[in-house]
């Protein structure tokens, strides 16, 4: 089951997204995950979410889309890990067009092994 993290630019979580309709595939949005990426906009980091499966981590298209719909919603460009059972990608916007998302380097931000590790298990 495809499961979320909102994390704060320090890489604190904030919020486990875990919807009860959430599946392997998919990761509904809701009104409570809004709310707190607008509550914590002015601290927030990004948002993690899991692809549960193993192998390499790449954004699809729903996600990218989500990607920038957010920020432009919150008129900020986020970090957005994607994190397999063996991998996990960092992504951010690399321009110039709208959907231009890149892996950044993973020396530039990385997320809290435990906090890894408890996405994965909500992900099994």
């Amino acid at each position: 089951m495809e499961t979320g993290l909102v994390f704060s630019s320090h890489g604190s979580a904030l919020y486990w997204h875990v919807p009860p309709d959430r599946s392997g595939g998919a990761l509904p949005d809701s009104r409570d995950l809004w709310e707190v990426l607008w509550t914590n906009r002015e601290i927030l980091g990004g948002v993690a979410h899991t692809h549960p499966w193993n192998g390499e981590a790449h954004p699809s298209q729903t996600d990218v889309t989500t990607f920038a719909a957010v920020e432009a919603g919150l008129g900020e460009r986020l970090v957005w890990p994607i994190v397999t059972f063996s991998v996990v990608g960092y992504f951010t916007w690399v321009g110039p067009g709208r959907l231009d998302y890149g892996e950044l380097e993973r020396r530039r931000f990385r997320l809290n092994r435990d906090d890894i590790e408890r996405l994965r298990d909500l992900s099994r």
